[in-house]
């Protein structure tokens, strides 16, 4: 597909750029615990890293404290008189960070990237030293202050050093890209032109007077629009006369858009992104709309962590995690509990997903302590960390929402005046895109964002399955105003628990027989498929994560809950009848409770989940006929002979699933 250009994003992809260089320093850091004082002592690690694997084996009381980082970093002497940064885009949570011993600052919040000006501190020429110490540990006034996953402590996403001319498009406004795309769409003339403004902060070290006889030039393809620098931010309007649009997953359109900073007629500095140009719109009775055409959003949500790993993920991790996503027929996804790794957020705008993207404001939900305290140091953390979300992904067209606090409470320090704030803030930050927050109580806060959803599990923790539907009923009868959707619904399931009954466990229990968590999908999509109110609906989860306090499920320290295993090698059956119903171009049969391979009774139902509008069952080389589906499901009634049984599903000649069952 051919793509325009739109030059702007985060400069650190820009290392052809004049005058930018962009250095990776993943490699060969220092690692001791804090409480190591001597020298010499040292494990080399390289970045991505954490140091909370012990998480992962589901031990409760993981390491969550202080730990050092250290590395030798060349200044060549090429670079006197530029301007050095050094850009972190994600250090779980609390990072100090020192250049040859002088301290340059301390972020707070582990999940968005951070940038410090180092020019004064290093000296050209020689070898500087970078340390980071890095506390994991809980603290009252930074985000999160307990959730249900684990924390992991370290430098997890990668580190760079950012070499630029002294005047430069700004790295440091919030660690954003420094550029800022606005689209305005004429909706009513079929969304052609659209004005596109272009906002571009610069940095110089003499302050305005620096950038005296310059020009900031952005181009879209074959558009260019170039004006004067005449203070620190420059506003750039550009027409695209036949905007192509980006259409989520039927049509994921993106601009590419360059940005540059001219100096006497030479480029002194370049930063390039891709943008995406969409109009988008949410209805109480009628749910989600991109660009005038009503789109159901088929969500799941995404924690980060892969076993073995934990957060330290590679962009292999991220490109997997969106390829079964786009396999299983996503085209929506809320990135819970927190702002994710810029890769992501690339993805789902080149696969078209619309994305809800979140602040880690987290309550309680069931568990003991509080996710607020109202004191002012909290606040202003929360702030920050909504700002630096905002400005990092500005220019994403896949986020669509953004998510200001997940299942909290007002008992004792009440956050509702709070949650007004950083709603008012969100708003004045990007009036362009939708607040909405996840609840489970009914309150006031819940009428307080844009949109608003609810995190239930009819079936699961009580109730039953088809209890959603009713929910769904009353609660759109009491907010008739406000859209409302479904932020978290899911069960546990373990591949290894099989059960030949249907019986509903006990979620506390080590017994999370996979057929239950099938039933509980099947019952809930077929009560959300019937009511278009529901602006959006998001599956908890989309992949097993970890979370050392939990002892249920087949192995503690694990939220079983996904559709896919921890590892991504084991796709539940959950996944397929999703698959049936959502991914309508990739031709499928899949056999259901395939790892109960052993019977214990001749007559036995099989289940089927196809895309397919027609499906034959042949058992021991005999067909048992053609059949239609309801929801992607076919059922066969069959009986088994005694010992192996070979059990063929089909679609025409080449579309088939062969599993056996033994009958003991």
């Amino acid at each position: 597909m051919k793509k325009i250009v739109f030059v702007l994003l985060f400069g650190i992809i820009s290392v052809s750029a004049p005058a930018r260089e962009v250095v990776n320093l993943n490699r060969s850091w220092k690692f001791t615990p804090g409480y190591e004082v001597r020298k010499n002592v040292f494990t080399e690690v390289n970045l991505p890293h954490t140091w909370n694997l012990d998480a992962l084996s589901g031990k409760a009381n993981y390491d969550r404290g202080l730990m050092n980082y250290e590395k030798s970093i060349d200044i060549p002497a090429s670079w006197e008189g530029k301007s050095i940064y050094l850009r972190f885009k994600g250090v779980n949570s609390v990072a100090t960070v020192f250049v040859n011993g002088k301290c340059m600052g301390e972020h707070r919040g582990g999940y968005t990237a951070f940038v410090f000006d180092i020019t004064p501190y290093v000296t050209v020429g020689k070898a500087n030293t970078v340390m980071v110490r890095v506390n994991n540990a809980m603290q009252l006034d930074v985000m999160p202050l307990l959730g249900d996953f684990n924390m992991y402590g370290g430098i997890y996403r990668d580190v760079e050093l950012i070499v630029t001319e002294p005047e430069h498009i700004s790295l440091t406004d919030y660690a954003s890209s420094g550029v800022y795309l606005t689209p305005q769409i004429n909706v009513g003339a079929g969304f052609t032109p659209t004005l596109v403004n272009a906002k571009i902060v610069l940095t110089g070290r003499q302050g305005i007077s620096a950038f005296a006889g310059m020009t900031v030039r952005v181009r879209v393809g074959d558009v260019s629009q170039e004006t004067a620098v005449k203070n620190d931010t420059v506003n750039i309007p550009i027409t695209i006369t036949k905007p192509h649009l980006w259409q989520g997953a039927k049509d994921p359109y993106l601009y590419t858009v360059e940005t540059t900073l001219i100096k006497d007629g030479q480029e002194i500095d370049r930063v390039i992104e891709q943008f995406g140009i969409r109009q988008y719109n949410v209805d109480p009775n009628n749910g989600f709309f991109l660009n005038g055409e009503h789109v159901q959003l088929r969500g799941v949500c995404r924690h980060q962590d892969h076993a073995m790993i934990g957060n330290a993920l590679y962009p292999a991790n991220h490109r997997e995690d969106m390829d079964l996503m786009r396999e299983m027929g996503v085209n929506a996804i809320r990135l819970a509990h927190y702002p994710q790794d810029k890769m992501m957020y690339d993805l789902c705008d080149e696969y078209g997903f619309v994305v809800w993207a979140e602040i880690p404001f987290i309550g309680p939900g069931g568990y003991r302590d509080k996710g607020f305290v109202d004191q002012q140091s909290f606040k202003d953390n929360g702030k920050q960390q909504l700002l630096e979300m905002i400005h990092q992904n500005y220019n994403h067209p896949s986020i669509c929402f953004w998510g200001l606090f997940n299942e909290l409470n007002e008992k004792g320090d009440n956050p509702g005046d709070y949650i007004r704030e950083l709603n008012d803030l969100a708003h004045a930050t990007d009036p362009t895109r939708k607040t909405t927050a996840a609840t489970n109580i009914s309150a006031a806060l819940n009428k307080i964002t844009d949109v608003m959803a609810w995190n239930n599990y009819f079936g699961w923790y009580g109730s039953k399955p088809s209890s959603i539907g009713t929910w769904a009923d009353r609660t759109h009868k009491e907010y008739p105003n406000t859209p409302i959707g479904i932020s978290e619904y899911g069960a546990g399931a373990s591949i290894y628990q099989q059960q030949d009954s249907l019986k509903q466990p006990d979620p506390g229990s080590y017994w999370h027989p996979e057929n239950w968590q099938t039933y509980f999908h099947e019952e809930h999509w077929k009560a959300i498929d019937s009511r278009p109110f529901l602006w959006g609906t998001f599956v908890w989860n989309m992949f097993d994560f970890g979370a050392a306090h939990r002892t249920e499920g087949e192995i503690k320290g694990i939220n079983d809950k996904g559709l896919v295993t921890f590892d991504r090698a084991t796709r539940k059956d959950a996944f397929y009848f999703y698959k049936a119903n959502w991914n309508t171009s990739d031709a499928f049969v899949y056999i259901a409770e395939r790892r109960r391979t052993d019977r214990s009774t001749p007559e036995q139902q099989i289940k089927i989940y196809s895309n397919q509008p027609e499906v034959e069952l042949v058992v021991n080389g005999r067909s048992l006929g053609k059949k239609r589906g309801d929801y992607g499901t076919f059922i066969y009634d069959i009986t088994l002979v005694a010992g192996k049984n070979t059990i063929t599903a089909r679609s025409g000649k080449t579309i088939k699933d062969s599993v056996i069952f033994v009958l003991r």
